[in-house]
């Protein structure tokens, strides 16, 4: 490696970073070694007795859990909800699904023999984006108060009275949704003080005098450290808000220098390998099938012998089942009606006596169907949603023909920030091919 160039310097500067190569070199390799060699030999497609499903942000997740995952597993097999944190006995789950955005190092509070992972990827270029257009899309709600010390204080009071949870408690969004809320604030301030009224623009994702543009978005350090390869780092463990004392060390190394990117890579592309499941965003109704098909029936043969079904319909007091805030409800004026897989169902209430029948019901046509119907309303109520609240910093417009206008220089910036990214999920499309001849075998037979 040409150490000479990494700070721009001469031989000092060159041996300087070579101490620094060599130091972490040291701790990325013992992390990947020690990481490698706690990965549980075995038939990963087999069902445990929990199944952790690892929400990558933005790869459309909630519609996958609540559409589907859920479905399978019905409401009262669902752990509390722990998004912001673990609310169950880790321990000793009398629950057998949970689904959080924590990080793959949550297994080492989970018991990892008894425990199934399944994740769902999508391509890195589509990920930012969606990042972006969320982040700026849940901090415009805020706009809606005369300024930003109204909009804070307010949020306090109403968290303070509710005692739940909201996005700004969930990784990455309680970074960067109150990074872009003050962002979005001082860019109104600034139109007010120039007698900015209105601004016209063709390219939604460069509306400078509205909101951050997204070239800009890319390059902040906020970004660099939750985003960019997060799928890669949540794989492996090492986000920021990864439960290992190493994590900091090792991502930093990492962002430092590229190159060890391949072994935080390799135990990624490990981990994958031994899920019991990996769907793909972009083939997000094959990949419910294919979940259906290859995992349903093990649920439902779980759930079939399961001796211990009485009582698990208690496990979820009222608390537990209102302990998620709607946005809505911290944003004050603004008020929506969307679905959210953050609200108790209709059939969160499961008695005792309702198990038996969800045993019968649950059948792979039936949750298909239900998933079928799940799927539109939550999806048109989130685009109604995302419409309301980008009036606020008009024109900017997310949408998939907005987004053929950004330049390929920015998309090219975008490749190269998520590298590691784009490997895996190119790998992840390996699995997906490999689950989807298993699938086809399991249907003919």
């Amino acid at each position: 490696m040409d150490f000479a160039g990494v700070n721009g310097g001469g031989s000092v500067d060159a041996s300087s970073a070579e101490k620094d190569f060599v130091q972490c070199e040291k701790i990325v390799r013992e992390w990947a070694r020690s990481a490698l060699e706690e990965e549980i030999e075995g038939d990963g497609h087999t069902l445990q007795d929990l199944l952790f499903f690892l929400h990558v942000p933005r790869t459309g997740g909630r519609t996958y859990f609540h559409c589907l995952v859920k479905k399978v597993y019905g409401a009262a097999l669902e752990c509390p909800r722990s998004y912001d944190k673990l609310r169950f006995d880790p321990r000793k789950p009398k629950c057998r699904l949970v689904a959080t955005h924590d990080d793959y190092s949550i297994m080492s509070m989970l018991p990892r023999e008894k425990t199934s992972v399944m994740t769902v990827l999508r391509h890195p270029v589509d990920r930012v984006f969606s990042a972006y257009e969320f982040s700026v899309e849940v901090a415009s709600r805020f706009l809606v108060h005369p300024n930003l010390t109204s909009a804070t204080e307010l949020t306090k009071r109403v968290r303070a009275k509710h005692k739940g949870v909201s996005t700004l408690d969930i990784w990455p969004w309680k970074y960067l949704v109150p990074w872009m809320r003050e962002d979005l604030f001082a860019r109104r301030d600034a139109r007010k003080m120039k007698g900015l009224s209105y601004v016209n623009s063709n390219d939604s994702y460069n509306v400078e005098e509205m909101a951050m543009p997204l070239h800009q978005f890319i390059n902040e350090p906020v970004v660099l450290d939750t985003v960019h390869n997060g799928a890669t780092f949540q794989v492996a463990g090492l986000t920021n808000n990864s439960y290992l004392a190493e994590a900091h060390d090792v991502r930093h190394c990492v962002q430092k220098f590229t190159i060890l990117g391949e072994h935080v890579l390799q135990v990624a592309q490990k981990r994958l390998d031994n899920m019991l499941f990996v769907g793909l965003t972009e083939k997000h109704r094959e990949s419910a099938k294919m979940f259906v098909n290859v995992v349903g029936p093990q649920v439902i043969s779980q759930i079939a012998s399961d001796s211990s079904m009485e009582g698990l319909s208690k496990i979820k007091s009222v608390t537990e089942q209102n302990s998620l805030l709607s946005d809505s409800e911290l944003d004050s004026n603004y008020h929506q009606d969307g679905t959210s897989d953050q609200k108790p169902t209709e059939n969160e209430n499961v008695s005792t006596e309702n198990l038996e029948g969800i045993k019968k019901n649950m059948t792979v046509e039936k949750i298909m169907e239900e998933y079928k119907a799940c799927i539109s309303p939550l999806r048109n109520s989130q685009s109604v949603r995302r419409t309301n609240s980008l009036r606020e910093i008009s024109p900017a417009n997310f949408s998939k023909e907005a987004r053929l206008l950004v330049p390929d220089t920015v998309l090219q910036q975008i490749r190269s920030l998520n590298s590691l990214d784009l490997r895996l999920f190119k790998y992840a499309e390996g699995i997906y091919a490999k689950q989807n001849e298993r699938m086809h075998e399991l249907v003919t037979t």
